[in-house]
């Protein structure tokens, strides 16, 4: 995620952490987590008034203010960055359509802005397309806990290959984290979940005039529709969950979520790999055993780190990172992958295998992390945490060590921080997801995909009352964008709300091209390609 100009970056003061064990257990286990609840007001917080402006390229940019705490909806308020570009012949449009990033942590003013142009004209000339930076994130009050330079540090001494004593230090690592983020955002930190986050969605529908709510959400932008769907069922005109997330998991039970996330991850690593093995002229990577060559390539990394042009090192860890997100754009980028990794064992730091987090990086990581601890209710036991710490990296030999004993970052290393979560949950929602008596949603799931299981989507089609299931037969995340077929669908649902039958399934993805490709072939825009690595800005693909 490129960092949002003009948002001041606060860096705070890092409390230092004790380093026994002993003295995490019982600050843990002293600090009382409050549950969330549905405010305990009648009190209707007042409607946002938005002030339009120009903000070039034909969009529109606005400052919506909402309340911080829903408790007290006219207290203290929080104010959110929001963008809109208008259909271009209003008498024609139906409506509003809200678009959500995935993340936690991206930004939604950003989304909008990048991928309007490459959306199905059918959407851009039914709807004003909006988009806004939910509350922590990018322009709307962005939440920082480790400073970059406390970031870079932990992720530099992190390892690919972690060793046997691996859990202590990871565990000082989150606290650490924690502290940070107490140090430097205590006041927005309890407000900054997904329900609040649903509640705030619903005052900008009724500032834009909406009766009822026309959504797309990808990725962790499904969770929140899926929240905002069981919050408020009846003022849903169409909502569509792209990479679902099986809610009560993710929020109730979170290490059955993170198990299928482990795998999924790994799974889609190994068919990686496997390809290349049969394959060995287009990818060029292994030396006719790819799998072996990439646990050699990951412990020498750590033995020897490259060094990287601005003066940083790369290691195991950083390799493992970046694979992990760029793996999500399937099997079209599965020859440059082998091409990098093949630079990365001639040490050759252009590898973008080989480009450490960065601050644009870290403004992603830390609301990624701490959203998700406010969301998700882990068991406040260190010994339960350890071993499914070990068991997930057991799990998933790949990828899934340098994850699980890795610092604070994105979704698999969050289960140390949460468990040791020092805050109140206020803004945490955990009612039921049925959605009872909303119009009919429509959930896609990716078969292969890395980061939000496949099972997960089936999952949240079963739970809800109300929707039907596509299934996107494919390597990747997501399927809106990467699939023609699963691209028309939604734009039917959306324009002119034709549900597809449960059970339809698409099969249309671009296969590896001979080597790597000079252009975007259709359903890509290969962004890891053009941007030469992954920073968390999400685009969605343009299909022909």
């Amino acid at each position: 995620m490129t960092t949002p100009q003009g948002i001041p970056r606060r860096f705070g003061r890092l409390t230092a952490v004790g380093a026994a064990l002993t003295a995490f257990m019982v600050a843990v286990t002293g600090t009382a987590i409050q549950a969330a609840a549905s405010p305990k007001t009648t009190e209707k917080p007042p409607v946002p008034s938005l002030t339009w402006t120009d903000c070039q390229g034909g969009f529109e940019c606005a400052n919506a203010d909402v309340p911080l705490d829903y408790r007290k909806p006219q207290g203290k308020t929080i104010t959110l960055a929001v963008v809109r570009k208008k259909a271009a012949d209003q008498t024609k449009r139906k409506g509003t359509l809200f678009m959500q990033p995935g993340g936690p942590g991206n930004s939604g003013v950003d989304f909008v802005r990048n991928n309007h142009a490459t959306l199905p004209a059918a959407l851009r000339d039914s709807f004003d397309v909006f988009g806004y930076d939910v509350r922590g994130v990018g322009r709307s009050s962005a939440l920082t806990c480790f400073d970059d330079a406390r970031y870079t540090r932990a992720v530099t001494e992190a390892k690919g290959v972690p060793g046997p004593d691996a859990f202590e230090p990871a565990l000082r690592e989150a606290a650490a984290f924690d502290q940070a983020c107490v140090d430097n955002a205590g006041e927005l930190l309890p407000h900054v979940g997904t329900e609040y986050v649903a509640r705030d969605i619903d005052l900008l529908r009724e500032a834009l005039g909406e009766q009822q709510l026309t959504y797309y959400g990808r990725s962790f932008g499904s969770y929140i529709g899926t929240v905002y769907a069981a919050m408020f069922p009846k003022r849903v005109r169409a909502l569509t969950l792209d990479g679902a997330y099986d809610p009560v998991h993710y929020a109730n039970r979170p290490y059955a979520y993170d198990r299928p996330q482990y795998l999924a991850l790994d799974g889609a690593m190994s068919r990686f790999l496997d390809w290349c093995a049969a394959d060995q002229s287009t990818c060029g990577f292994g030396d006719g055993n790819p799998r072996a060559a990439f646990e050699k390539l990951k412990a020498d990394l750590d033995a020897n780190p490259v060094p990287t042009a601005n003066g940083g090192q790369a290691n195991g860890y950083t390799l493992v990172y970046r694979l992990m997100f760029n793996i999500n754009e399937g099997k079209v980028i599965w020859p440059t992958l082998g091409a990098q990794l093949r630079k990365a064992q001639l040490r050759d730091n252009t590898s973008f295998l080989l480009r450490p987090p960065s601050p644009a990086s870290f403004d992603f990581l830390g609301p990624n992390v701490a959203v998700e601890c406010v969301d998700r209710d882990y068991p406040r036991d260190l010994r339960r945490l350890e071993r499914n710490v070990a068991a997930n990296a057991k799990a998933a030999p790949l990828l899934g060590p340098a994850m699980a004993y890795g610092p604070p970052t994105y979704d698999h290393q969050h289960a140390t921080a949460c468990v040791q979560w020092p805050g109140e949950r206020v803004s945490r929602y955990d009612g039921s997801y049925r959605a009872k008596g909303s119009a009919p949603i429509l959930v896609l799931g990716t078969t292969g995909d890395p980061d939000t299981p496949y099972r997960d989507a089936v999952a949240l089609s079963r739970r809800l009352d109300n929707a039907s299931l596509l299934t996107f037969r494919a390597e990747g995340h997501t399927a809106f964008g990467r699939s023609a077929c699963a691209t028309d669908a939604v734009v039917a649902y959306l324009v002119d709300l034709e549900v597809p039958a449960s059970g339809t399934t698409c099969a249309d993805e671009t296969q590896p091209p001979s080597s790597t490709p000079k252009a975007a072939p259709p359903g890509t825009t290969l962004g890891e390609l053009r941007n030469g690595v992954d920073e968390r800005v999400e685009r969605i693909g343009a299909v022909s």
